[in-house]
């Protein structure tokens, strides 16, 4: 038995770096095409994460789910909790289980059956409808067997539990992304059978609704008719995902982690599917129309392409109105992204829009569809880095080639070391700039960092650069001695008297 799963999840694996539609235009000759997607860095030097923590970022927003982590408790130390997603409505998702294996657990062999209590536990305590267990690494070497025992206890306890077999040292974080795509397409999807499917009905893949940005998203498709079926991961719940093969159409939003979800459910439940964004108002503009285009070829009546089109024209006027004032603030002003996947070409188009010249934009979570989207809009390939060290990377803003970078919490202090303005855009920020209002906070955002006062005075010279004599001063031994003079401290008694005047 053990055999077998050890081949199943290299056989994940291999499939998961075959995947045609990553990483691989379509138009290009079936010999490139069988090339797939590129390998990832050699185990424990993966930056970004190991695959379990990518398999927990893609499922953990499953928000009425049970997320158990069988593994020591330093294993749920993840980084999943420093994503801003929010919920609309169950927060068991933000309760972290684990069995908390111990050395005794381990040579005693009891690993598996502190699992099987564990999920008894848990469905007693929380009754959610439906438990997901993540292998790890501990679990994965000593040879647990977390097929059989999520089995088993599905059969006993009468609910799905889910093995997501994803140990870290299998690879990087973003194949853990996509194993946990193939977990949902072997136990999830397809499970429920709903009632009420329609001939307007969506999913939206890779989408996590990060500072609720989806919700702003979400409103524009509910005036449209159009009602989304399944939203993975982003404010998910494990019925809708577990329905969401009767969808007619869908939308990716992050290609680099779900491309192999979108193409298989294609394959499985012809549900056709387009890479998209809703970051910046062309881009939303678009996604909206193709998502309408996709229905009307799934049988959906043509009436909504004309509904679409009229709430993109009232949208986008309420939307450039509010940014006129920002126009003339930012007009030519330089950005850097240091971002990847669908932000790397999506903020490019996006802040071009309201006229700020983009001097660079990061590449390395990108697909070979996002770069060639990035030189559709800027022509010039020049200004695509793959990585840029951080060296390099303070040697360019100290010299204010950008106005400004957009980019993650890792390289800020890189931006304030070099005294230039910074914005956080991936999943730690807590605005949303998805959608037409999202476009306009992430402006006011910008202008907001970019004219803020304080740069102008950080940026002043030192009182020491300006006036020798006080360098001078401040550099003199005498200044700093240990053996400067001090007034000696006086002690005394106090009386009550002494307060009489107080």
């Amino acid at each position: 038995m053990e055999v077998k799963e050890v081949y199943s999840l290299a056989a994940k694996i291999q499939d998961a770096f075959d995947e045609p539609a990553c990483e691989i235009n379509r138009r290009k000759d079936a010999s490139t095409r069988k090339k797939g997607c590129s390998k990832p860095p050699t185990p424990g030097a993966a930056a970004g994460g190991c695959a379990f923590d990518g398999a927990k970022v893609v499922l953990q927003p499953i928000t009425d789910v049970a997320h158990l982590v069988h593994a020591p408790l330093a294993c749920e130390g993840n980084s999943w909790d420093n994503r801003g997603t929010a919920s609309s409505g169950p927060m068991l998702w933000r309760t972290s289980f684990t069995t908390d294996l111990t050395e005794l657990d381990i040579m005693m062999g009891q690993s598996e059956r502190r699992l099987f209590h564990a999920i008894r536990q848990i469905k007693e305590a929380y009754a959610p409808p439906a438990i997901f267990v993540y292998a790890t690494c501990v679990t994965a070497l000593i040879g647990d067997d977390i097929l059989a025992v999520c089995k088993r206890a599905a059969e006993k306890f009468g609910l799905p539990v889910v093995p997501i077999n994803a140990p870290g040292f299998v690879g990087s974080k973003n194949l853990g992304n996509k194993l946990a795509g193939e977990a949902l397409l072997d136990h999830v999807i397809g499970t429920v059978e709903p009632d009420d499917a329609g001939p307007y009905d969506i999913n939206i893949l890779g989408e996590f609704n990060l500072s609720g940005e989806f919700w702003l998203v979400k409103p524009l498709l509910d005036r449209l008719g159009i009602r989304v079926r399944a939203c993975i991961p982003g404010d998910a719940r494990y019925r809708d995902v577990a329905s969401s093969h009767r969808a007619r159409a869908a939308m990716l939003v992050c290609s680099t982690a779900l491309i192999n979800l979108a193409r298989k459910m294609e394959e499985r439940w012809q549900i056709p599917f387009f890479e998209g964004s809703f970051y910046g108002i062309t881009a939303t503009s678009e996604a909206l129309r193709r998502i309408a285009e996709l229905l009307v070829k799934k049988g959906a009546d043509t009436e909504i392409l004309d509904r679409t089109d009229k709430l993109i024209a009232e949208e986008e006027a309420i939307a450039w109105k509010r940014l006129e004032s920002y126009r003339p603030r930012l007009k030519g002003k330089r950005v850097l992204i240091n971002s990847g996947g669908v932000k790397s070409w999506s903020l490019v188009h996006a802040l071009m829009e309201i006229g700020m010249e983009v001097v660079g934009t990061s590449v390395k979570k990108s697909t070979v569809e996002d770069k060639e989207r990035i030189k559709q809009v800027l022509k010039e390939e020049h200004h695509m880095f793959e990585s840029i060290a951080p060296r390099e990377l303070y040697a360019m803003l100290s010299e204010q080639k950008a106005d400004i970078m957009l980019s993650g919490g890792r390289t800020q202090f890189i931006a304030l070391k070099a005294k230039t303005p910074w914005l956080d855009i991936n999943q730690e920020r807590h605005h949303p700039y998805a959608g037409y209002d999202g476009m306009v906070e992430l402006v006011r955002q910008i202008d907001l960092a970019i004219h803020n006062p304080v740069w102008s005075d950080v940026r002043e010279p030192a009182p020491w650069e300006d006036d020798p004599a006080v360098a001078e001063q401040l550099s003199s031994p005498h200044t700093h001695s240990a053996t400067a003079s001090v007034a000696p401290l006086k002690t005394s008694r106090l009386d009550a008297g002494d307060f009489a005047e107080c």
